[in-house]
């Protein structure tokens, strides 16, 4: 089925081989891992040796196509126990602070055993009293992980079980690439070469940390083959050969060296200063120094890279140049790229190609100049907050475009804020993920934190900044069976056309499934796709962008309108989950969010709230009108499969072995469910000539039609059938008007 939300942080496009596998036997989570013979010594901890010719070739002839969901893609757990999955595990030693195991969506199953550390990084002695983003300290390598980590490294990998786990993993990934084909250049649609650019710099990254590859090293002619016309292919590039230059300095021969450094000036740098400074290219492909998103992040931290490595080494003077212009243009807009909530101002997942980006640019300044410039200001420490609470226990809240294939982004720059901002929870968070095994999480975390990331972490959070306006709801952070709701209200401009006409859209975890999803992006190649997103842009024809396409209401057949602001209430008695990894609610524990849509829906009087109950064991959503006119339509796209009663009062959903049951509270004459396909209106507007909306196999849209709102409160009551819940268990909330929606209300 199409992709409908993140499976645990796991990539099909990302190789992890986990030589080291921190959570218990080779079968955890993934099957059986194969185990390849090693090939040299390990370099991470005998780093004097390097010496390395690395297979990066790139010849000049062009491409790359970003993925695209189809469906939603349902991943589970079985449902049973609030720390189990089908996992096959056993305990690690008494000081281990590793998960246990990890279930189905590759999230780790918890234990107790969260000693602290006594590892720590040594101080970094160079410590410049007036830092100048063109002075850098006189040691290599100087991006990102400075000599005096790689010296620390050797007696960390030994003591700590992260960056051991890691460090095996990484060098089975660098042998991995070693002995496939070298990357062929093509070009492959819109996109341009971007895949291609980040799996040349996911593999420049592994081998520069082993320095264990050999081959050739031919870097292309003088050129345009980094593209230009996708800027963000010629920044990954220049990234990929600045790592490869900075690490493995004294590893090449002068020749080669000079080799990489011209490829970074010609292909890369030559070309950015032109976006800057020459009108026509500025005009051609300079158009993301003005956009606060994930473009200005990896075009300004690409050519950073670039410049700092061969900083000095450069006879033109063009990297000096290039830093000049980057560093100031970052700090107007790749600092604002999350709002002053931490909500990255895309999507979900553009969060991970903006804040690697970011983290990278900000973390290289730091080690090689003494500074991030005020790149790292309070939005980027409240951004790791959002993306916890944006996963929910078996996805993420896939709302808008998710992307193209990540490759070489992770979110390990959860560890480099956790480190800058002392803020530890975003370090525990991140390195239980399956992404953590990359070479930048082996310099950015801290080996010193000890302890859980769900200790003292609030079950729900209300992320109240205007252009979004979403909140998180959960029964618990460490039991993958967990209660999950979270929606979003919101502006729907600002999204640097990646967004959803979605207000009021939710997603709903419980039992190990996903019962309520989005469907995410649409192809990215289609006519109009990112022509704006003002009310007639052709982005919005299509279904999964259209209203329709959301869990959401539907007013008259309508899109919402765009320039609206709705206005929100959220309320939570602020459970905050303890130490133990079990964990269970009070009765009377309560969140709820509600949202005025009235201007949204043009100006027909209209919210919709949130509220879980019953000690987080069921979830209401309810829609209050007032004075409508015209006919409404309650939508919920699901993987499961639904039946209906006679009454058509009670929708019974069954998927993964779980079942959930959805009633229609005070049901008025003639209200009642209906399923559709996942598919436009007959009455919405054509597709531009030639277009097609994706299809989504295995998705059904439970339905609720009203030909005229009125005045009158739509209930929909979600009670998942929780093993050992009888039916005297569930609650039927009292009717209560959202205007008056209280954290006692419904008691």
């Amino acid at each position: 089925m199409a992709r409908l939300y993140d499976s645990g942080q796991r990539y099909s496009d990302v190789r992890y081989k986990e030589a080291h596998n921190p959570c218990g036997s080779d079968e955890a989570a993934f099957g059986i891992i194969p185990r390849k013979k090693k090939f040299g010594t390990n370099l991470w901890i005998q780093l004097g040796t390097l010496a390395l010719a690395a297979v990066i070739t790139v010849t000049v002839i062009g491409g790359g196509v970003g993925s695209q969901n189809s469906n939603i893609e349902n991943t589970t757990t079985n449902g049973s126990s609030p720390v189990s999955g089908n996992v096959a595990a056993h305990a690690r030693d008494s000081t281990s602070r590793f998960a246990i195991a990890r279930d189905k969506t590759s999230k780790p199953v918890p234990h107790l055993n969260t000693r602290a550390s006594t590892s720590s990084w040594p101080e970094d002695s160079f410590k410049p009293s007036n830092p100048s983003a063109t002075s850098v300290r006189p040691d290599r390598p100087r991006i990102i992980a400075p000599a005096y980590k790689w010296t620390a490294l050797r007696t960390l990998v030994q003591s700590d079980p992260y960056l051991k786990g890691w460090n095996d993993t990484i060098f089975n990934n660098a042998q991995t690439y070693h002995d496939e084909p070298v990357k062929a250049y093509f070009m492959d649609g819109g996109n341009g070469v971007l895949d291609i650019a980040r799996e040349i710099k996911m593999r420049v990254k592994a081998w520069a940390c082993n320095a264990a590859g050999n081959g050739t090293a031919a870097f292309g002619d003088a050129g345009n083959n980094w593209n230009t016309g996708h800027f963000l292919d010629l920044a990954e590039f220049t990234n990929a050969f600045a790592i490869a230059y900075d690490w493995m300095y004294y590893g090449w021969a002068p020749s080669q060296r000079e080799k990489i450094m011209w490829s970074i000036i010609n292909l890369g740098l030559k070309w950015g200063v032109a976006s800057y400074n020459d009108q026509n290219a500025r005009n051609s492909f300079g158009w993301w120094q003005n956009v606060n998103g994930n473009w200005n992040c990896v075009c300004n931290g690409g050519l950073t890279l670039g410049a700092l490595a061969i900083l000095g080494d450069d006879p033109t003077g063009t990297a000096e140049t290039m830093l000049g212009l980057t560093v100031p243009n970052a700090q107007k807009n790749c600092a604002a790229a999350p709002s002053s909530d931490g909500t990255w101002s895309e999507t979900p997942n553009y969060w991970y190609f903006g804040t690697t980006s970011h983290a990278e640019m900000s973390s290289a300044l730091l080690t090689a100049t003494g500074s991030t410039y005020d790149l790292t200001n309070p939005n980027y420490n409240l951004t790791g907050l959002y993306h916890m609470h944006v996963y929910g226990p078996v996805g993420k809240f896939d709302y808008g475009d998710t992307g193209p294939n990540k490759f070489s982004t992770t979110a390990n720059p959860m560890m480099f804020y956790g480190s800058y901002f002392n803020e530890p929870r975003y370090t525990r968070f991140q390195r239980e993920r399956t992404d953590a095994a990359e070479p930048w999480s082996m310099f950015w975390y801290d080996p010193s934190i000890g302890g859980a990331f769900w200790d003292g972490m609030p079950l729900d959070h209300y992320f109240n900044d205007n252009l979004d306006q979403w909140a998180a709801m959960r029964s618990s952070w460490t039991d993958s069976n967990a209660l999950y709701v979270a929606i979003k209200s919101g502006k729907h401009i600002g999204h640097q056309t990646h967004g959803d006409l979605d207000a009021g859209t939710f997603v709903l975890d419980a039992m190990g499934q996903r019962w309520a999803g989005e469907l995410g992006n649409g192809d990215y190649l289609s006519t109009g796709y990112f022509s704006s997103e003002w009310q007639d842009s052709q982005r919005w024809l299509y279904y999964r962008k259209r209203t329709e396409g959301q869990n959401t209401l539907v007013v008259n057949g309508e899109n919402q309108i765009v320039t609206a602001q709705p206005t929100c209430n959220y309320g939570s008695t602020g459970d905050r989950q303890g130490s133990s990894p079990a964990f269970n609610v009070d009765n009377n524990s309560a969140a709820f969010f509600t949202t005025d849509l009235t201007a949204t829906y043009n100006g027909q009087n209209i919210k919709r709230g949130v509220r879980v109950l019953n000690g987080r064991k069921q979830v209401l959503i309810q829609d209050d009108f007032s004075g409508v006119t015209q006919s409404i339509e309650w939508r919920m796209h699901t993987n499961a499969t639904v039946t209906i009663d006679d009454a058509r009062t009670t929708a019974t959903l069954t998927i993964g072995g779980q079942t959930m049951q959805v009633k229609i509270l005070d049901a008025g004459s003639g209200i009642g469910f209906t399923v559709k396909e996942a598919i436009r209106a007959a009455s919405s507007p054509a597709l531009p000539d030639g277009q097609v909306d994706q299809p989504s196999p295995g998705v059904t849209v439970l339905c609720i039609t009203l030909a005229k709102g009125g005045t009158q409160s739509l209930k929909v009551l979600f009670n998942p059938q929780w093993s050992g819940m009888s039916a005297s268990d569930f609650k039927t909330p009292a009717s209560v008007p959202l205007g008056q929606w209280s954290l006692t209300s419904h008691n």
